[in-house]
């Protein structure tokens, strides 16, 4: 038993190990992002200043008018209602986005969930990085993850769906086996395991070329 225990202490450290790079791949993508922003933001001043000091209002509102235009094109963050949703999305779907793959969300949340901000971050959070982690062996432009959560009478229902490279997953059990290999697998039993205590009704199914994962929570 103290052999299979240090097995076991070691696999989960390694996957600690694993988020914890996830995390930080995601904080600095953002910090670049942000950095960029600052960037123009900067750049389109100077624009603006040397249109005024020209005295030529009809370029300040041309320009200006681009800039909204770009603003709404670009704007791609997600505000489902619910803020721990927000953040974890909005991370996750940045680092997708790093990564050359395409995110379609539409997700919509009540303010107030019963279920914790805790278990809402862990299901989100291991789910996208199991997309992304799919998502990787396909060209760049085959690269595409669906995400798609609302209310479903009184349980919140959650929907993401990925393409992969790898065909048709084996199932062992009631899981699919994992594509990382050995050692790897802890995010799905994370998440059997919260929606398990809730009460939750979870399914999976793999087929050529694309992966579904489907949750329901009660949230009463």
């Amino acid at each position: 038993m103290g052999l299979l225990s240090k097995q076991i202490d070691q696999r989960i450290g390694a996957y600690q190990r694993e988020l914890i790079e996830t995390h930080y791949a995601e904080v600095e993508n953002m910090y670049n992002q942000i950095r960029g922003w600052r960037h123009d933001y900067r750049n389109h001043i100077q624009v603006m200043k040397a249109y005024a000091a020209a005295g030529d209002m009809d370029a300040i509102r041309q320009y200006l008018d681009m800039l909204d235009t770009d603003l709404n094109t670009v704007d791609t963050v997600v505000k489902t209602g619910n803020a721990m949703a927000d953040a974890i999305l909005n991370s996750k779907i940045s680092l997708a986005q790093s990564r050359g793959i395409t995110v379609l969300c539409d997700a919509h949340i009540p303010v107030r969930l019963k279920m914790s901000e805790l278990d809402l971050c862990c299901i989100i959070g291991n789910l996208f990085d199991n997309a992304i982690d799919a998502s990787l062996p396909l060209p760049e432009s085959q690269r595409l993850i669906r995400v798609y959560m609302d209310m479903k009478g009184t349980q919140l229902y959650i929907s993401f769906t990925n393409f992969t490279a790898a065909g048709k997953l084996p199932k062992v059990g009631k899981r699919f086996r994992s594509t990382k290999g050995d050692g790897h697998g802890f995010g799905l039993v994370r998440i059997d395991q919260i929606i398990e205590r809730l009460d939750g009704y979870l399914t999976r199914n793999s087929e050529e070329g694309a992966f579904t994962t489907e949750i329901l929570i009660p949230q009463v």
